[in-house]
C-alpha cells in the first residue's frame, strides 16, 4: 500500500510541476514589428492582427473588445471574397462609365449628322424657292428641265426634309 501511495505521491508531484511549467504564453508583434514572448498579455491597444497566439483561442478577441467580430472578416476565404466582389462592383460600373459615353458620343455625331442634314435641306430648298431654273435626271439618266408640278413636289420633299432634321430631336435620342 505505501508504494501505492508513493507512486500517486510522486504522479501528483509531476502534475503539479507540469501544470507551474505550462503558464500562458503571449506571442505577439509590436507597433516596430518586433516579435514579443512573454508570459504576460500584451499591453493594451495592442491590436488583434498582431497577436500571434496567446493562452487560449479567444484570447486576441479577449483582450481587444473595440473589434467587431461582424466587421472583420471571419477568414481569409472572406476577404477574398470581398475583394473579389469590389473588384467586380468595380469592373460593372466601369463598363456602365463606357456605356454611357459610347451613348453620349452616339448621341453627338447623330445631332452633327441632323445639323449637317438640316443645312443641306434648307439650302436646296430655298434653291427651289427662288424661281430659277432648275434641272435634274430622269429614269434614264437624260438631263430635264424641271416643270411647275415635278418642282412642286419638290418643294414639298424639301419642306418635310427641313421639318424633320431641323425640329427638335426626335424623343428616342
Amino acid at each position: 500500500m505505501q508504494k501505492t501511495a508513493l507512486s500517486l505521491a510522486a504522479c501528483l508531484l509531476a502534475l503539479a510541476a507540469a501544470g507551474a511549467h505550462a503558464q500562458a504564453v503571449w506571442k505577439w508583434r509590436d507597433a516596430a514589428g518586433q516579435l514579443h514572448i512573454s508570459d504576460t498579455a500584451p499591453p493594451p491597444g495592442t491590436p488583434a492582427k498582431n497577436i500571434i497566439s496567446g493562452p487560449g483561442a479567444g484570447a486576441a478577441q479577449a483582450l481587444s473588445p473595440s473589434v467587431d467580430a461582424s466587421s472583420a472578416p471571419a477568414s481569409g476565404i472572406d476577404s477574398a471574397l470581398d475583394k473579389k466582389k469590389k473588384a467586380l462592383d468595380r469592373e460593372k460600373a466601369e463598363q456602365a462609365d463606357k456605356a454611357k459615353a459610347d451613348r453620349d458620343a452616339a448621341v453627338a455625331k447623330n445631332e452633327a449628322i441632323r445639323k449637317d442634314n438640316c443645312t443641306r435641306a434648307q439650302a436646296n430648298l430655298q434653291a427651289l424657292q427662288s424661281g430659277q431654273r432648275m434641272a435634274h435626271y430622269n429614269d434614264k439618266g437624260e438631263r430635264e428641265i424641271m416643270d411647275d408640278d415635278f418642282r412642286a413636289a419638290e418643294v414639298k420633299r424639301a419642306q418635310d426634309v427641313v421639318a424633320s432634321n431641323c425640329g427638335p430631336a426626335p424623343a428616342g435620342q
